[in-house]
């Protein structure tokens, strides 16, 4: 009886016991280059969007598609504009899809994002084939990174990014100059090759996905000149996507930062909640079962107390479901935080050269139809090439002859 009483007192203030742990990471300082890297050496970066991971949900996650596929975005664009900043790198720039011949290649695919932890799947490749990173990275941040009093506007997971460009920097110290410079000849060998297959075919040797420099085309090669310069107009239209990134990055800065301040306080008082019901479930439980086992006492005063811990413990089941009603209604809270955030982001037009390019659709439907564009435009040149050595080939003779006469 005594512990029948004890279990009962116990659980009536059981639920008073609840608490929060508010995690921190400091931010780690970026590093730089040990040297200054010499311009044959220089690698550029391309950062793909990432893989917004909806298709690799658990059944527990709230996660709303149209706000993953933009943090994908965002993300992305924050990641490459930490590269930035390291020094070593030559061009750093977010392209639509993983289809680059760039020197470096980053991809990634978001695990996690609440507000609170930012998980990151992230893979880093030469364009040899040889695999720099392979990693997840994850950063918990407090609430204190959304204060609005703070006078640093970094973002709440600049952790992860800064441990991201670490490691790549880490990798690049330890690569030789000439593993460098094979590194940007064979990624200039692979776009060759993406339009002009058999010309450039036996430059490379190929072993799955590893990719071996054979030998070089000549400097004065023509192919490889008009090669070079359809790269310099990708760049070119690649560069005009950013203008698109950088703008859809600052539009949605403010109200995303919001969200995921809300989201944050959303997870936390969800969690919080579910502590809370869980624990008024179990005392309630608990005390109907000491009441109920009070009821069998030969002394009144014992039998008063189970009564008095049957309609407690009653009453704390039904405010623990009550609670669980209540967490599911921030569930809700944070959906619509969601569907807020949806309404900010907007197609852009971006103007190119020679024409207007709505972006309404997918970034990478539009790159696939410049490539489209590119290879026409290949071939176009390389006739006129051809036309022009024909017409060489036609007028040498007919030269000699007349210096005969």
């Amino acid at each position: 009886m005594i512990r029948a009483l004890t279990l009962l007192i116990g659980a009536m203030t059981l639920v008073g016991c609840v608490s929060q742990t508010v995690k921190s990471t400091s931010v780690p300082a970026l590093d730089q280059p040990q040297q200054i890297v010499p311009e044959n050496e220089v690698l550029d970066v391309g950062v793909a969007i990432f893989d917004p991971g909806i298709d690799d949900l658990q059944d527990d996650e709230q996660v709303y598609p149209e706000i993953r596929r933009a943090e994908a975005t965002f993300i992305a664009r924050e990641l490459a504009e930490v590269l930035e900043g390291v020094g070593a790198w030559g061009a750093v720039r977010v392209v639509p899809d993983e289809s680059q011949f760039t020197d470096l290649l980053v991809t990634g695919r978001v695990v996690h994002s609440d507000g609170e932890r930012l998980a990151l799947a992230v893979k880093v490749t030469d364009a040899t084939g040889e695999i720099w990173v392979d990693k997840t990275y994850e950063g918990t941040t407090s609430r204190y990174a959304y204060d609005q009093r703070a006078t640093s506007q970094q973002d709440p997971f600049l952790l992860v990014y800064r441990l991201i460009a670490n490691d790549m920097l880490q990798q690049f110290n330890s690569s030789s100059s000439k593993q460098r410079v094979t590194i940007r000849q064979v990624a200039e060998l692979r776009f060759a090759r993406a339009f002009a297959a058999d010309a450039f075919t036996d430059y490379l040797q190929e072993d799955d996905g590893q990719y071996r420099l054979k030998r070089l085309p000549a400097e004065s090669d023509p192919m490889l000149e008009r090669v070079r310069n359809l790269r310099l107009r990708n760049y070119v239209f690649v560069d005009t996507l950013q203008g698109h990134y950088d703008g859809f990055s600052e539009e949605m800065y403010t109200p995303y930062q919001e969200w995921r301040k809300l989201s944050y306080e959303e997870v936390i008082a969800q969690r919080e909640l579910q502590q809370e019901a869980n624990a008024r479930l179990i005392a309630g439980a608990a005390a109907v079962v000491a009441g109920i086992a009070a009821q069998g006492s030969s002394s009144s005063y014992a039998r008063t107390a189970g009564a008095v811990g049957i309609a407690g413990g009653g009453y704390l089941l039904k405010s623990g479901l009550e609670k669980r009603a209540e967490s599911s209604i921030h569930s809700l809270a944070i959906e619509e935080l969601g569907q807020s955030l949806q309404a900010e982001i907007t197609p852009r037009v971006i103007e190119l050269e020679d024409r207007t390019v709505r972006l309404s659709g997918s970034a990478e439907d539009q790159y696939a139809q410049w490539r489209e564009l590119m290879a026409d435009l290949y071939a176009t040149e390389m006739g006129e090439l051809q036309d022009a050595r024909e017409a060489d080939n036609t007028s040498s003779p007919a030269s000699g002859l007349d210096s005969g006469q």
